[in-house]
């Protein structure tokens, strides 16, 4: 726990997360709260308390630039989480306002039984995207519904909260995830990042990084290989590297090797942070023809290098990705277009440099970590009057 004496508002937070330490859009935007929270509980003088669900026992720190973020876990252990997340409601100090922040749905109900001991807490939930555009469960959409404010990264999401949970639109805030400025530090200095050995080392380079995990096969893959089948013919030398692990690998390697494509598609697991830096260094575009964004924070990444985008025209990805201006959409699941999408900016240096140009300006003026940290100190500010 992080307290300063001489607040100028008596505030004290508790942040339940799902999980800081694992990679994953979830993960990184939870870090990116949490550090947004670190660094205005230190000047605010606001009390801190994070908790971790499916981090491993015990405490932990995680970084996000230079701040450090400390935190309990509790590997998974749902009831004890809640336990001691109920603990800390009822024994808040008096004279502050406690608020709640649940940074996904699936914490509202904890956040909700924290309201039992303690009734006068202000409960603040983060949505992500996909996991709000179905109809919740009775009881985990009656957690959510209790939330004094639900928090949304893009446009299309709040307008899902409002329409399929029911959320009343007064209590919806749009907040776009940031860019980590870690990234923004390694774009700062391509030169000095090394690709990993399994980057191709010639030709022309197709990036796409996400998780492949059969559950989530809306992510596209499978529309970037028979793309670059296509492509092949018209330019030689063509590669499609996508980063990240997940358990459909297996069948996504078995279609490049039916497609005729398998050494022109290049599966890379297990990197760093820096390696994946590296890759969009290297890259000519990047492409993620996803369907189910709630944001995309792989498409911010891929602009800080510069990098011209191609994004499919639904979800999330609309509010980043803006057509023609930073990057290029393409129609939900139309790989033809995608093909002619891909084509073009393979075919024009400089559409590629003006879009690069324009998304890395984006990023540094829409999409900064001091933008995302004074709105959200703002939301909280707000709900704790």
């Amino acid at each position: 726990m992080i307290e300063r004496q001489g607040s100028p508002r008596s505030i004290r937070i508790v942040g339940l997360f799902p999980e800081l330490l694992g990679v994953g859009g979830v993960q990184e935007a939870g870090r990116l709260t949490a550090a947004a929270l670190c660094e205005t509980g230190l000047r605010r003088g606001w009390p801190l308390d994070f908790l971790s669900l499916n981090d491993p026992p015990g405490l932990h720190v995680a970084r996000v630039g230079d701040q450090r973020i400390s935190f309990r876990g509790f590997g998974r252990a749902k009831w004890r989480f809640v336990l001691s997340a109920m603990g800390r409601a009822r024994h808040a100090s008096t004279g502050r306002d406690l608020i709640v922040l649940a940074a996904h749905p699936n914490l509202a109900f904890p956040a909700a039984w924290m309201r039992r001991v303690s009734p006068g807490l202000k409960t603040v939930v983060m949505s992500h995207g996909i996991e709000v555009w179905k109809p919740l469960p009775t009881l985990r959409r009656g957690a959510l519904l209790q939330a004094d404010l639900v928090l949304a990264p893009s446009r299309d999401t709040a307008r899902k909260l409002a329409g399929v949970q029911g959320v009343s639109a007064e209590r919806i805030r749009t907040l776009a995830w940031p860019l980590n400025p870690d990234f923004l530090r390694m774009a700062s200095a391509p030169g000095s990042l090394l690709v990993p050995p399994a980057f191709p080392q010639h030709g022309r380079v197709i990036l796409a990084v996400g998780r492949w995990a059969a559950s989530e096969r809306y992510k596209g893959a499978d529309e970037l290989i028979r793309a670059v089948q296509q492509l092949r013919a018209a330019i030689p030398g063509l590669h499609l590297v996508a980063v990240g692990g997940g358990d459909d690998l297996p069948r996504l390697q078995k279609l490049a090797a039916e497609l005729g494509v398998a050494d022109s598609v290049h599966f890379l697991t297990g990197l760093t942070r820096e390696q994946i830096a590296a890759c969009y260094s290297r890259a000519d575009v990047f492409a993620l023809p996803s369907t189910g964004e709630g944001f995309g924070l792989v498409f911010l990444e891929a602009m800080a290098f510069a990098k011209p985008v191609v994004g499919a025209a639904c979800g999330g990805t609309t509010d980043v990705v803006e057509d023609g201006v930073n990057g290029l959409l393409v129609p939900p699941r139309d790989t033809q277009r995608l093909v002619q999408a891909l084509g073009r900016l393979l075919g024009d240096d400089a559409l590629c440099a003006e879009l690069g140009r324009r998304g890395a300006e984006s990023v540094q003026q829409k999409y900064a970590f001091a933008v995302f940290q004074a709105e959200l100190e703002k939301i909280l500010g707000e709900c704790g009057r």
